[in-house]
Order: structure tokens, then C-alpha cells, then sequence
């Protein structure tokens, strides 16, 4: 039978860590006992880069009867090796779950226990990637610890792990005391309502944390107004993924409750609204926020309801806003019409906009070839995504002639020319703004700036 984790401090047996996981989030008493087991002086000793982690992984793992994840093994093998290298310092441990490239066993919260005990002696780990496997509240009160002791730790990925309001509670408790995690990506674990608000209290108090993403985790409408009411207040916090809350109702009440944050809020730069069913009268909440705001450069509101009409408000703040940089239309309505105003605004007015993406948009060619215009006399406009619009003979051209002169780089649009019998056509290139935010190429640089352009134009706390 295998060993089981140490016994809850004035708790009775929990047998295993996932029923250890299934106790009371709110309970102090997670903490293990000093008893030493055979063996625990080693392994409570600070690991030398030289003693191999591979070995340590596989001496404990017999130590504890637990089964050894071979595809941990692996990849503490690679960072063994870039060890004796000479590169001890600064490394991120990539375990995602999603690796297509090697044979994947998917790492369990039992197998999370093992892993956290060699990690947080290791002080030239500073980055994490555990996305995509089977941690659940198990690995989720493990991470914690490893947050809590692993003081070099600045970068913790735990994406898509199956973890619950309970794990992300666990999680936002640990980070009041912490000053060293920069950022935490939460994304698709679904911790509800109950995990957003500890999330957003643990920012009332935490001053460190720059970077964090909570996409996908069925917040609700509570912990959205929760998380615009906290930072109004606090200075940290640099970047937000707030995307797709559980939203009821057609009052747009998140935009009126950002709008004032961005009003107060003179330090975050990249805020991540997609899926909030934002129309037109909550775009022009946050255009009317924006008049006032002199630091947000990064503006994601893909994936809504926005028509030309709300780009007249977008347009119109574009007029006189210096500071932004990024703005994210994917997958609205804005039309010919709206791309016309925008247009009109880049070519007279904004030099500050650095990059667009209005993929698909319902736009034909007339606006297309408006927005294209735009970059042959705005020189700061070097960034733009059209794919998935109605390309025309005249748009395909128009952005062939871009790229040809030199004005448009290959690498900053999702289009390429072709020719078919003299005529010009328009094929997708995988480039975008966030092109792999939930998913990371096979072949090539898993953070490509062609790929991922808008973390590129705006690296805030970007992981080691």
C-alpha cells in the first residue's frame, strides 16, 4: 500500500490526500507534523544543484512507496542536465500536461505531494508550469505549500488542473503573507464565486503579485465587482484575466463597475475582458473611463456583442488617449461602418495604437481597405488581424501592397499573400495577439512574439 502524506496536526487520519482535500478549506490545521519519518532529514535539507533532482524524485518516491511518474522523470532529467550545464538559476519547470512532443503521464495530486517536497529546496527554480494535468484540491493545497516555503517562486502556472472553489481558497490564503509570486495563472479551474472573492480579499493585502489570470473560472458576478472594487486600491497588480464570468441578466453591470475602477486605477496596464456580453452601452462605460485612465495600454474585449456603434465611442476616446497600445476586437460586430471610424481616428488622430486585431468582424472590403490606409500614414500602427472578414479583390491587394513595400512585417498580420492566375488572395498565417494563450506550438518557440504579439508589445510580468 502506498505511504500516505503526513497526518493534519489535531485531525484524525484523512487516509490520503485527496480526502485530506475534501476537509474544511478554513481549517489551520493543514499543516504536517514535525515527525520524522525514515529518511526526512534528507530530505528536509536544502538540495544542492549537484545531488540531481532525477535521483532525489526517485529515492523519495521508493521512500514512500508512491509510483514514479515517468513523465516527471523526463523533464527533471532535462533540467539536470542544463544544470551541470551551468545553468543554475533562473529555471522554469515545464510539467504541462498538454506536452504533444513527449509521452504524457498526467500528474496527479498524489503525484504533486512528491514533487512539492523536492521543489521547495530548490531555490534556483523560480518558475512552475504544472497547466493541464490532475491536481484537483489535492495538488491545489500542495501548491500552497510549495508558495508558502519555495521563496524564489515567481511564476506559477496551474491552469486547467480541475482545481475547485475549496483548492483556490487554499491558494488566495497562502498569498496574503507572500512576497515573492509575480504571477498566477488560475485559468479554467473552476473555483466559482467562493474562490474569486478569496482571491480578490488575498489582493487587499498581498503586495507583490503583478500578474494574475482568472479566466474561465466561472466567476461570478460578485467577484467581478469585488475584484473592480479592490483595485481601485491596490497598486500592484499590473495584468487581469477577468474572462467569461457566469453573467445573468442584459445590464452590462461588470463594464459600469470596471468603468469606475479605470477611473481610480492608475497602475494596471492589461485588462482581459472577453465573454462578458459586453454591447454597445457597456463599451461606452469603458470608453468614458478611459478619458480619465493614463496607464491601461493593453484593452482585450474579444469575444462580445460590440457593433459599429460602439466603435464611434472607441474611436472618439482614441482622439486624445496617449497610453493605449493593444486593443483586442476579435469576434465582435463592428462592421464596415465601425472599421470606418476607426480608421478615420488612426489616420488623423491617435499615434499612440500599436496594434488591432478586428478578426472576424463581419467587415467587408471597404472598411478593410480604410484600416489598411491607416498604416500607409500612421507610422506607429504596425500590428493588425483581419482574418475571418470578407476579402474582397480590392482588400487583398491593398494588404498585399502593405506587405510588399515593407510598411506591413509577415510577422505582424495573420494574412499572406498568393497568386492564382494574376489575381491576388489572402491565405491565414498563424500570427495573432495571444494566438497560444491556452495552447502552445509543436514546432517552434513556445512564446513566438509573432504569435503572441500583444504580450510581446506589452510584457507585463511575463514568466522567467
Amino acid at each position: 500500500m502506498a505511504a500516505q502524506p503526513p497526518r493534519p496536526v489535531g485531525e484524525r487520519s484523512m487516509g490520503s490526500p485527496r480526502e485530506a482535500a475534501r476537509a474544511p478549506a478554513r481549517s489551520p490545521a493543514w499543516a504536517p507534523t514535525q515527525a520524522r519519518t525514515p529518511g526526512a532529514a534528507v530530505v528536509g535539507q536544502r538540495e544542492s544543484p549537484e545531488s540531481g533532482l532525477q535521483e532525489h524524485y526517485s529515492n523519495l518516491c521508493m521512500e514512500k512507496s508512491q509510483k514514479i511518474n515517468p513523465f516527471i522523470l523526463r523533464i527533471l532529467q532535462e533540467v539536470d542536465k542544463e544544470i551541470k550545464k551551468g545553468l543554475a538559476a533562473g529555471i522554469t519547470l515545464n510539467i504541462a500536461g498538454n506536452n504533444r512532443l513527449v509521452p504524457v503521464e498526467r500528474v496527479t495530486g498524489e503525484d504533486f505531494w512528491i514533487l512539492s517536497r523536492i521543489l521547495k529546496n530548490c531555490l534556483y527554480i523560480n518558475g512552475l508550469d504544472v497547466g493541464y494535468n490532475l491536481l484537483g484540491d489535492v495538488g491545489a493545497y500542495y501548491a500552497a505549500k510549495l508558495v508558502q516555503k519555495q521563496l524564489n517562486l515567481i511564476y506559477l502556472n496551474l491552469m486547467f488542473n480541475d482545481i475547485g472553489p475549496e483548492g483556490g481558497e487554499l491558494i488566495a490564503k497562502v498569498l496574503h503573507k507572500n512576497q515573492t509570486l509575480k504571477y498566477l495563472r488560475m485559468t479554467g479551474n473552476k473555483i466559482e464565486n467562493k474562490g474569486g472573492m478569496s482571491f480578490a480579499a488575498m489582493l487587499q493585502i498581498n503586495s507583490s503579485l503583478e500578474k494574475l489570470d482568472l479566466g474561465d473560472c466561472d466567476l461570478g458576478m460578485q467577484s467581478v465587482i469585488a475584484f473592480a472594487t479592490v483595485l481601485t486600491r491596490n497598486q500592484a497588480i499590473k495584468a487581469i484575466n477577468l474572462n467569461r464570468p457566469i453573467l445573468y441578466g442584459e445590464q452590462e453591470e461588470s463594464t459600469v463597475h470596471i468603468g469606475r475602477m479605470l477611473k481610480e486605477n492608475h497602475c494596471l496596464v492589461v485588462l482581459h475582458m472577453c465573454k462578458h456580453d459586453i454591447k454597445n452601452s457597456g463599451i461606452q462605460q469603458l470608453c468614458d473611463a478611459l478619458y480619465l485612465n493614463s496607464s491601461l495600454r493593453y484593452l482585450d474585449v474579444s469575444c462580445n456583442k460590440i457593433t459599429h456603434d460602439g466603435m464611434v465611442y472607441l474611436a472618439d476616446v482614441l482622439k486624445s488617449n496617449t497610453t493605449l497600445e493593444v486593443i483586442d476586437l476579435s469576434f465582435n460586430r463592428i462592421e464596415n461602418a465601425g472599421a470606418n471610424y476607426l480608421s478615420e481616428t488612426l489616420t488623423s488622430h491617435n499615434r499612440s495604437l500599436k496594434a488591432l486585431s478586428v478578426v472576424s468582424n463581419n467587415i467587408e472590403g471597404e472598411g478593410l481597405v480604410a484600416l489598411s490606409q491607416s498604416m500607409k500614414t500612421n507610422l506607429t500602427f504596425s500590428h493588425i488581424y483581419i482574418w475571418g472578414n470578407k476579402f474582397d479583390e480590392a482588400t487583398c491587394v491593398a494588404y498585399s501592397d502593405l506587405i510588399q513595400m515593407g510598411r506591413l512585417k509577415p510577422d505582424n498580420t495573420d494574412v499572406e499573400p498568393f497568386v492564382v492566375d494574376g489575381r491576388v488572395y489572402l491565405a491565414e498565417v498563424s500570427n495573432g495577439l495571444k494566438k497560444h494563450y491556452y495552447w502552445t506550438s509543436t514546432s517552434g518557440e513556445s512564446y513566438d512574439h509573432s504569435s503572441n504579439a500583444g504580450f510581446a508589445l506589452v510584457p507585463v510580468g511575463q514568466q522567467p
